[in-house]
C-alpha cells in the first residue's frame, strides 16, 4: 500500500497543529485506522521500509508503531505490525449510549410547524398563482435586459442600493398612481424578491414577537407562514361574499398590530372586499394604532367592471403597507416585488435596510423600469387580460355544465383563479383534492386547506387557476373533475 499520499494529505491537513514528526505519522496512521483507510488485518511496513518511503527518521516509525500498539490499533508478531481488528468496536463506540440525549438530527419545532407556502409554482392543471408563461415577451424582454445590461459601469456590479434601483422605484410610483390611484412618491417604493419577501419583512420591521396579527379566515398560507417565523400571534377573521368581516368584539378583545388583506381579489375565496369596508377597516386601524397590510397580489387582472382603486389610495396618509409582484404580470422566475409603506416610515425602513440588507440585481431591475416606462408592460398587461377572460369563461361555462348542482363558483370577476365551493359542507375536499392530482395530475387545493386561527371556516371546496389553461383544455380537465367529486357521492 502507498502511504506517501496518506501522508501528505493529513500533513497539510494538519500543518496548523506544528506537531513534530512523530505525532504527525502516528495521528495519520491512526485516522486511516479509525476511518478504515487501513483495514483490519491490513500489515503494515516494516519500520525501515516505511521511513524510506515517507523521507522521515526511523526512530519517528518506531515511536507511531509503539503508541499504536500501546493504544491497541495495531498488533504486533514475529512478522511484524498489523492492524487489530477494532471494526466492531469502533462501530459499537460510535453508538450513543442508551441513557445519552440523542444528537439533534432535525428542524427546530418551530421549522417543523411551518406551514407549506402554496404549492404553487408547478406546470399542473389549475395550478394557481401560475401565469400563462408560453405567453410572455420572451425576446423582447431579453433585448431591454442587454440594453441594461450594456449601460451598468464596473462599480454599478456593486452592491445597489437597498431600497431598489431609483429608477424602478419611480416607475412603480408613477404606475400605481396611474392604475391603481395609489398616492404614492418613489421614496415610499421599497424593492424586494417577491411577496414572501415583502411579508417577512413587514412582519420583522413592523411587529414584535407576540403581537397580533390579523388574517381573512381562510386565507393565504404563505402569510401565515411568514408571521409564524416572526413569532406573531394569528387572528383569523371570517371571510364572506365582502371580503374580510371583523366584528367589534374583534377590535375590542383582539387588538392587532397588523391587518393582513388581500382586498382586490381575496386568496383563495375570491371575495371582493367592499368600498365600505375598506374604509371601516382603516379606520379602526387608526384607532387601534395598526397598519393594514394591504396584498394587491394579482390586481392588475379585472374582468368584470371597471378596475377597483387600492385601499392604500383611500385617504391621505392611510396606515396602509402595499404589496406588490411581478411574478403574476412578468413570470415568477424574476423574483421582484415591491412594498409601499406610508411617508412617515419610509425613512426609518430605508435606515433598517441600509444596515440589514445589501441588494443587487441593478440589470434587472433597470430593465423592468424601462419595460414599465416605454409603455411595453401596458401593452403585455392588456393583452393577459383578454387572454385570461376568455381562460375564466371557459372554466365557468364547463363548470356550471358539469358541476352546476353540486358546486357553485365564486371570486371570478378578477385574478388569475376562482373558487369552487362544493353545497356539501361536510365534504372531504382534501381527500378529493389528493385523488385529483393522484389520478389525473390536476392540481385543485383543498379550500378547507386555507383555515387561519383556532376559528372554524366553512369552506369547502377547491382553488382552481386558470391563467395557465388553454381554452380547449378546460371542459375536458372539468369532465375528470366532476368525475371525481360524483364518485365520492
Amino acid at each position: 500500500m502507498e502511504f506517501q499520499l496518506m501522508f501528505s494529505a493529513f500533513q497539510a491537513q494538519a500543518a496548523h497543529a506544528r506537531w513534530p514528526q512523530q505525532r504527525q505519522l502516528h495521528e495519520c496512521l491512526r485516522q486511516g485506522i479509525r476511518s478504515g483507510t487501513l483495514a483490519s488485518g491490513a500489515r503494515l511496513p516494516a519500520s525501515r521500509a516505511l521511513a524510506a518511503e515517507l523521507g522521515v527518521a526511523r526512530n519517528s516509525v518506531l515511536y507511531a508503531y509503539e503508541q499504536l500498539a500501546s493504544e491497541g490499533f495495531i498488533l504486533a508478531n514475529r512478522r511484524g505490525s498489523v492492524v487489530a481488528p477494532l471494526a466492531g468496536r469502533l462501530a459499537a463506540a460510535e453508538q450513543p449510549r442508551q441513557d445519552a440525549p440523542a444528537p439533534r438530527a432535525s428542524l427546530s419545532r418551530r421549522a417543523q410547524n411551518m406551514p407549506a407556502l402554496p404549492g404553487s409554482e408547478t406546470a399542473a392543471a389549475f395550478a394557481p398563482g401560475v401565469p400563462a408563461l408560453g405567453e410572455f415577451p420572451v425576446l423582447r424582454w431579453r433585448r431591454t435586459l442587454d440594453k441594461a445590461w450594456a449601460s451598468l459601469r464596473p462599480a454599478e456590479l456593486n452592491y445597489a442600493d437597498p431600497a431598489g434601483e431609483p429608477a424602478l422605484r419611480e416607475a412603480i410610483a408613477g404606475h400605481l398612481r396611474v392604475a391603481r390611484g395609489a398616492l404614492v412618491e418613489a421614496a415610499q417604493v421599497f424593492i424586494t424578491d417577491g411577496t414572501q419577501g415583502s411579508l417577512d419583512l413587514a412582519a420583522r420591521a413592523f411587529a414584535d414577537a407576540g403581537d397580533k396579527v390579523w388574517m381573512e379566515n381562510p386565507g393565504y398560507q404563505g402569510a401565515v407562514a411568514a408571521f409564524r417565523a416572526a413569532q406573531l400571534k394569528t387572528v383569523g377573521i371570517v371571510v364572506d361574499a365582502e371580503g374580510m368581516a371583523p366584528t367589534a368584539s374583534d377590535w375590542l378583545r383582539q387588538r392587532p398590530r397588523l391587518i393582513y388583506t388581500t382586498p382586490s381579489h381575496q386568496y383563495p375565496v375570491g371575495s371582493v372586499l367592499s368600498l365600505a369596508r375598506r374604509l371601516a377597516l382603516i379606520d379602526g386601524a387608526r384607532q387601534a394604532g395598526a397598519l393594514v397590510i394591504e396584498d394587491d397580489y394579482d390586481s392588475e387582472f379585472r374582468h368584470d367592471g371597471p378596475p377597483m382603486a387600492c385601499m392604500q389610495g383611500l385617504a391621505p396618509d392611510a396606515p396602509v403597507v402595499y404589496l406588490g409582484t411581478f411574478s403574476k404580470t412578468f413570470f415568477p422566475g424574476l423574483r421582484i416585488g415591491f412594498m409601499v409603506v406610508p411617508t412617515a416610515l419610509a425613512p426609518a425602513l430605508a435606515l433598517l435596510l441600509d444596515r440589514a440588507a445589501p441588494r443587487g440585481r441593478t440589470a434587472e431591475q433597470r430593465a423592468l423600469a424601462e419595460f414599465i416606462v416605454s409603455g411595453q408592460f401596458a401593452l403585455h398587461l392588456r393583452r393577459m387580460r383578454r387572454l385570461y377572460r376568455q381562460r375564466r369563461d371557459a372554466l365557468v361555462a364547463a363548470l356550471a355544465q358539469h358541476l352546476g348542482d353540486v358546486a357553485s363558483v365564486h371570486g371570478g370577476t378578477a385574478g388569475m383563479h376562482l373558487a369552487l365551493r362544493l353545497h356539501d359542507g361536510a365534504a372531504d375536499d382534501v381527500a378529493l383534492s389528493a385523488r385529483l392530482m393522484a389520478q389525473h395530475g390536476i392540481m385543485a387545493p383543498a379550500l378547507s386547506l386555507h383555515a387561519v386561527g383556532l376559528r372554524a371556516q366553512p369552506w369547502r371546496g377547491f382553488l382552481l387557476g386558470y391563467a395557465q389553461v388553454p381554452v380547449e383544455a378546460m371542459e375536458p380537465l372539468v369532465k375528470k373533475l366532476a368525475g371525481v367529486v360524483s364518485a365520492a357521492g
